[in-house]
This record gives C-alpha cells, sequence and structure tokens, in this order.
C-alpha cells in the first residue's frame, strides 16, 4: 500500500500560489492521502475481482474470454469490487477540486493583483475576441467545476490557479515539485535522442499554467519561447507563475488548430496531454498547424498518456476510467487514433515518432500502473511526433 512516508514532498511554493490555512491544507493532504490508498490498497483487488469473478462469469455466458473492454465491461460494472473504487475514485476527484478552490476563493482578491503587480519576465497578450471552443465549453473537462476557461471577476486566474494546485494532488506529487515532469521527461528524451538539436524557437501548444512550458524555458535558456492557450484565466496564472520563477516565456491566447504565427517559425513545437481533450476534428487541425509553423527538419513533439494499442482488454477497460467517469469525452479516440495516417495527412514524411519516454522525475516511487484517475502513474510518457 501506498503511505505518506519520510519521502512525502510538498509542491514548490512560488508567488502564484495561494497560500493556505492549516485547515485547508490538511484537507488537500487528506485528498492526497485518500487517492494514494485507492492506488495501493484498493486498486489491486481489480484484477483479483476480473480473474476470480467478471471473467468467469463471461466464459460462462459466452464460452470464450472477454476480447474488448466494452465486453470486459459488461461484467465489472457489475462486481462490487469495482463498483466501489469506481465510486471512491469519483468522489476522490470532486473532493480534490473541491479542496483546491477553497483557499482560491477566499484569496482571490489577492492573486488576481498578485498576477497584475508581479515584475513581468516574457510576455502576456489576451484576445477577448476568440470564441473558445465548443469541445471545452460543452462540458468542465475532468470535472474541473468551469473548466479552463471560465472567469468569475475582472484579470481572473482562479481556474489557473486552482489547476495549479489540483495537479499536485491528482498526481499525488508524482510530477515533481513543479508538476513538472511531462516537459522534463520530453527534454530529457530530446536531448539524449537529438544531442545536436538546440532549438532557437519554441512553441508550447495548450500550455494551461505552464507546468511543462518552463523545463523548456530553462534547458534552452538562449531558446525564444512561446505558450498558447484558449483560456485566459490560466493564461494570466502561467503568466505570474513563470515571472514568479524568472523564467521569460512568451503567452498569447490563441487557438492551437490555427495561431497567428508564420509559416516555418519554430524549431520545435509540442504539446503535453493537449490531444485527448479535444475532438477528433480538432486534433488533426492541430497537426497540420504544427507542419506549418514548423521549419524545415523542425520536430513535432506531442506527449500523451499511452495509446491502447497493445493493452489488454482488461487494462484497456481500466484505462478507459476516465472517459465515461472523469468528464473526458475525447479520451477513447484520442488514444485510438491512426498516428501515422495523421501525421502524412498534414503533410510528414519522415518516419514517425512513437516511443515510451521514461519519467525524469525520481524522487519517489511512482505507481507504475496506468489506471483511471492517475496520469502521474505508469513511470514513463508516450511521445509521438515527426520531424519536417
Amino acid at each position: 500500500m501506498t503511505t505518506m512516508s519520510a519521502t512525502y514532498k510538498e509542491q514548490a511554493r512560488h508567488g502564484a500560489l495561494p497560500e493556505t490555512t492549516h485547515d485547508e491544507l490538511a484537507r488537500q493532504h487528506f485528498v492526497r492521502s485518500f487517492k494514494e490508498y485507492l492506488v495501493g490498497a484498493i486498486h489491486p483487488g481489480l484484477e483479483t475481482a476480473y480473474e476470480k469473478r467478471a471473467k468467469p462469469t463471461f466464459e460462462a455466458e459466452h464460452q470464450r474470454e472477454p476480447e474488448t473492454m466494452q465486453e470486459v465491461g459488461t461484467v465489472m460494472k457489475q462486481d462490487s469490487h469495482y463498483q466501489a473504487w469506481s465510486s471512491l475514485l469519483r468522489t476522490s476527484q470532486e473532493m480534490m477540486w473541491s479542496s483546491a478552490q477553497i483557499p482560491v476563493e477566499r484569496t482571490l482578491p489577492s492573486l488576481v493583483g498578485n498576477a497584475r503587480n508581479t515584475p513581468p519576465c516574457g510576455s502576456l497578450t489576451l484576445d477577448p475576441k476568440l470564441m473558445t471552443p465548443a469541445y471545452h465549453t460543452a462540458v468542465d473537462i475532468h470535472c474541473q467545476p468551469g473548466g479552463y476557461h471560465t472567469e468569475y471577476t475582472e484579470d481572473d486566474v482562479a481556474q489557473g490557479a486552482i489547476y495549479d494546485r489540483a495537479v499536485y494532488l491528482y498526481a499525488m506529487g508524482q510530477m515533481g515539485v513543479n508538476n513538472a515532469d511531462m516537459g522534463d521527461s520530453t527534454v530529457a528524451w530530446l536531448q539524449s535522442e537529438y544531442p545536436d538539436f538546440v532549438p532557437e524557437k519554441i512553441l508550447d501548444m495548450g500550455c494551461a499554467v505552464g507546468h511543462s512550458t518552463l523545463p523548456y524555458a530553462s534547458s534552452f535558456p538562449d531558446a525564444e519561447v512561446h505558450a498558447i492557450d484558449v483560456a485566459a484565466p490560466m493564461l494570466r496564472h502561467a503568466h505570474a507563475r513563470a515571472s514568479a520563477m524568472q523564467l521569460p516565456v512568451h503567452f498569447s491566447q490563441q487557438n492551437a488548430e490555427s495561431t497567428h504565427y508564420a509559416d516555418n517559425s519554430f524549431d520545435l513545437v509540442v504539446s503535453h496531454i493537449l490531444l485527448h481533450e479535444t475532438s477528433s476534428a480538432a486534433i488533426k487541425n492541430i497537426i497540420g498547424e504544427c507542419y506549418r509553423v514548423l521549419k524545415p527538419g523542425g520536430l513535432m513533439l506531442h506527449v500523451e498518456t499511452p495509446p491502447y494499442e497493445g493493452m489488454s482488454p482488461f487494462e484497456t477497460f481500466l484505462f478507459d476510467w476516465d472517459s465515461e467517469n472523469n468528464n473526458e469525452p475525447f479520451w477513447r479516440k484520442s488514444h485510438q487514433l491512426d498516428l501515422d495516417a495523421l501525421a502524412s495527412n498534414a503533410g510528414f514524411e519522415k518516419p514517425i515518432i512513437k516511443v515510451m519516454a521514461p519519467s525524469a522525475f525520481q524522487e519517489t516511487q511512482r505507481s507504475m500502473t496506468f489506471q483511471g484517475g492517475d496520469f502521474g502513474g505508469g513511470g514513463v510518457w508516450f511521445i509521438y511526433g515527426c520531424q519536417k
């Protein structure tokens, strides 16, 4: 069982993160411990439930093993252990958002003032006329109340501040004290596989609050780093956070499907868990936009959780939990994409990059288990991309 121990580390403080009272922090620590308990004590019983009860039930009726995640679901969703795990996991998600919201609501005026007054590093450009895509307005993605884009006050940063803290609780600290493991891991893989590749201009698409953006700014200090998102509250917080950490990034409110940048502008275009939060049509547009803005010889790298290909029906069923239970309507299709065709249809011709890159974060033992509600698990990230 995973427990709180001497290796337990707290999220690194920065000037844009809300202060918490004793009780607010205790509530957040409880949520993290609750999630760790579900991973360590409840999740392992799912395989036993499948092998001992659900699978034999299916075999008795059909005279064969389940062959798809949907067939696994017909019997697993009736099992009491799965029902308990799923219910508790969804509850932990709702508790997580609530625990992150409370201190932000209490301190919002000071957070907004801090974002306005922090000495700027890099830049922030907002576009109040930009339409938020329907795939964000139609549902509160991953159950965050109000999604990424909702604003409650002038110059609002609430959604960004909530997300910043909630990600640390969600991943149970397994993405490092700065929530930067996706960026750190991609940079480490890039420097290992392309040691002579030193980008001068970098674009991070769908940057949210810049957790994964800043590793590029720190690892390539001579590069000009740009980061875009459709949500103004996320970008305001991202800019305040990056400025507090004194890392120059040019944040801009843009849709990754169609940006303002000129053709052949960037040496490196990246994203981090963007694809599973966009529609299939949007993904095609995004890959096409990557091709357009990349310089010849430039690299496109999209970092995600692994595709379903190669997983067993049982593993796929568990990993697909977010599709039906965590407000991730595009999760399933994004994990079943024809990635080769997606790249070639956009114009890429060279060999497609599809690799599992190890996590750069080694301070604590990660769960090594991909499961619903835990993108911090597994100890690896899936990198998909191509060189133009």
